[in-house]
């Protein structure tokens, strides 16, 4: 090895603390592939529901692929953490449909409203309420949140593969097990897990890859067959929705409850998401404490007017992240390995869209699977803390959002523990964050 490569390789160490968190470029390197290839979906889903608001498709392909890149790089530089950032899936929807679709706003004006919340994140952050709220979080909620995150996330990828289908009766039912597709998703789960079971690094990149090919040879999924069907210099322009947001226009619509939403949504949200990527990471102590929260807070917060100025949703941290954190990823670095490969998305993303749905289902449940152990530090002989552990897990997947799940959890334990006498392991910040999102139920 030149002089030149140990010298950028003690940098990376230096910086960000690889030897000391028991990790290595390469794994890194592996992680964050892992992530931005389990999360490279947003690319096109995030415009495509854009869109239905009005905005343009390619200002909307741009501002997801800027936003993602530029908050993810922020988030692995600034606080070193293996979390990667983009539009957020939910938050997405109800900008469109809902902001825009049923009060029939303009995008701008909810670009607005998106711009105001990150704000309102910001000043939480500097009053370090944000971590207040995390830090008061009891053990047995945040171990269901990494939990009913993991079911989440299961739930998705079991949707993605098209194992679980909606039906009008029961709302869910088995999918087709005489799909191509579906056949070749179960497969990769099986693919995952043996690699996993023999300790291969990059186990769900690599089962990622070989559906993905297998889907290609056998013409399910659509195989490249030209360079332009790979790389695209062609680049999207985000002219027509930079600086484009109406913030007085917000303002002046009296849009309270749609900001409320944003806030609440993504406030929690994001707490769920990086209580769960950093157990996955080891990165949380005994005491529930995660490294660099405070760091990783006030890059969100940016990164949410950030945002709205590029003229995309809110962003918010990745559930995603969790399958990098269990290829290997510890530090910022597979950050910056996930905002690098978003960043030449510009240029390669038709190869990214070349990954289908049911070749990236695998991997989320086999993160799902893993997350389960988290189950353990739950207290179940005591129901003041078993049953809205419960209540947080079961809520998650089935209400389709992690915030939901949080505040189903947080209200229930702040009852019971009330109720039962015990009402002095309550903080004052719990019983804030209840009546928060008490008041989020009754406007929903």
């Amino acid at each position: 090895m030149s002089s030149q490569a140990n010298a950028n390789q003690g940098f990376l160490d230096k910086y960000f603390g690889l030897s000391t968190k028991g990790t290595n470029i390469k794994t890194e390197i592996i992680a964050g592939l892992t992530t931005f290839v389990a999360m490279a979906y947003i690319i096109f889903v995030n415009p495509s529901i854009l869109k239905e608001a009005g905005i343009p498709h390619e200002a909307a392909v741009a501002a997801t692929i800027w936003s993602a890149g530029i908050c993810t790089l922020a988030m692995g530089l600034f606080a070193n953490l293996p979390v990667a950032v983009a539009p957020g899936m939910g938050l997405n929807a109800f900008f469109a449909f809902y902001v825009c679709g049923t009060l029939g706003l303009p995008w701008q004006t909810a670009l607005g409203a998106v711009f105001v919340s990150g704000i309102i994140f910001l000043l939480l952050t500097i009053t370090r309420l944000r971590q207040l709220i995390i830090d008061s979080v009891p053990m047995s909620l945040k171990s269901a949140v990494v939990v009913g995150i993991g079911m989440f996330i299961a739930f998705v990828g079991l949707q993605g593969s098209g194992l679980v289908v909606d039906n009008p009766a029961t709302l869910v039912a088995l999918g087709s097990l005489k799909s191509p597709s579906v056949l070749l998703s179960a497969t990769g789960v099986l693919i995952i897990g043996v690699l996993l079971s023999l300790h291969v690094k990059g186990a769900m990149l690599i089962g990622i890859l070989i559906i993905t090919i297998v889907g290609m040879a056998l013409g399910i999924t659509p195989a490249p067959t030209s360079l332009s069907a790979v790389i695209s210099f062609d680049l999207p322009a985000f002219s027509e929705t930079f600086l484009a947001m109406d913030i007085m226009g917000a303002i002046s619509y009296g849009l309270v409850t749609v900001i409320f939403t944003f806030t609440v949504v993504e406030l929690f949200d994001n707490i769920g998401t990086l209580i769960g990527v950093s157990r996955a990471a080891n990165l949380m102590d005994e005491n529930g404490k995660i490294e660099n929260i405070d760091r990783a807070l006030l890059t969100d917060s940016v990164g949410t007017m950030f945002s709205a100025v590029m003229g995309t949703c809110t962003v918010t941290s990745y559930v995603e992240s969790t399958a990098g954190a269990n290829a290997g990823g510890r530090t910022g670095l597979t950050a910056v390995v996930v905002g690098i490969c978003f960043i030449l998305a510009i240029v390669l993303a038709p190869l990214a869209g070349l990954v289908p749905a049911f070749a990236t289902a695998p991997a989320l449940i086999i993160v799902g699977a893993m997350m389960m152990k988290n189950v353990s530090h739950i207290n179940f002989n005591d129901y003041t803390d078993s049953i809205p552990a419960f209540l947080t897990i079961i809520m998650m997947p089935l209400s389709y959002s992690i915030a939901s799940g949080f505040g189903f959890g947080f209200t229930s334990y702040c009852i019971l523990k009330c109720i039962s006498g015990k009402y002095k392991e309550i903080t004052p910040v719990m019983w804030g964050v209840t009546i928060i999102f008490i008041i989020s139920f009754a406007l929903h």
